[in-house]
């Protein structure tokens, strides 16, 4: 496919206000496109598009797992700019680390509906103006799509049917002259990670059985940059750390064999028994 210019184009950025949202916004702002940022919380959402100092930017407030909301959400994109040529489906909640037998039920819950379910309804909402304007779908996933979620188990299933999702709809929409994206992401710096990770000793145990370069921490902005190039490239995928390239493309040797290592490693196991006696604890989610 030729690359994709943004100028002049309008795109729908979910979970926008913060973090890998807002950095993407940034840098589809600084190539010509209109913004909608999408997010949550309003009041946020409105301040992050105040903050790109462009004109051609709109905050919105809408909760991604309502399906109403998002649709409305999309519908004022297309009444404010005329048009809509790029979804980035974004937004998405981190659980806390628990296991499966562990983790209370409406947690669990909550996570698919938002992670997965709202990654659909963007898609839903989007996707006859992609159509009718020949655009481009980013779809967020995470490399726990394709790496052991021991722990997270909710956030990797979600993750790893956004990327189902992702790949059909990349080949759904090639007669209609659009494009998805699949993004992959690892440890990148925010909120979220710093909520769900830093302040817990047992994943901290967990992820020293990692090699070190998986668990490299990038900032947003690189993630943010990252989705943008991958528009204009209409990229099927879009992994960071590049590492990660290799790891899922490998990933039917790999995966095994990390799973193998992990069911014997004394850190990892420990770890998991720490997760399993959290039933009774807050189980927080992280936006």
């Amino acid at each position: 496919m030729p690359r994709f210019d943004m100028n002049a184009k309008v795109a729908l950025v979910t979970g926008g206000a913060r973090g890998i949202g807002f950095e993407t916004a940034k840098a589809l702002a600084r190539r010509g496109a209109s913004v909608v940022i999408l997010d949550v919380d309003a009041q946020a959402a409105s301040s992050a598009a105040e903050s790109l100092s462009n004109r051609h930017a709109l905050g919105v407030g809408a909760d991604v797992s309502d399906r109403g909301a998002i649709q409305h959400a999309a519908a004022r994109a297309v009444e404010q700019f005329g048009r809509l040529d790029i979804a980035v489906a974004n937004a998405g909640v981190g659980p806390s680390y628990v296991t499966v037998r562990a983790t209370a039920v409406e947690r669990f819950d909550r996570v698919i509906d938002v992670n997965l379910m709202g990654v659909v309804n963007t898609v839903r909402a989007t996707l006859p103006e992609i159509v009718r304007n020949s655009g481009h779908l980013v779809l967020v996933s995470s490399v726990y799509a394709f790496q052991n979620g021991a722990g997270v188990a909710s956030y990797a299933m979600s993750k790893a049917a956004v990327e189902q999702l992702g790949r059909a709809l990349r080949l759904e929409l090639v007669p209609h002259g659009a494009s998805a994206s699949v993004a992959y992401f690892g440890l990148i710096d925010t909120d979220m990670v710093h909520r769900t990770i830093d302040g817990d000793p047992a994943v901290n145990q967990l992820f020293g059985a990692l090699p070190k370069p998986l668990v490299k921490r990038l900032p947003p902005n690189r993630a943010g940059e990252a989705i943008a190039r991958g528009i204009e490239r209409r990229s099927p995928r879009i992994i960071r750390p590049r590492l990660y390239a290799g790891i899922s493309a490998l990933r039917g040797i790999v995966s095994p064999l990390a799973d193998r290592k992990m069911e014997r490693d004394k850190r990892v196991q420990a770890a998991i028994r720490e997760f399993d006696q959290r039933a009774d604890q807050e189980q927080p989610l992280t936006a």
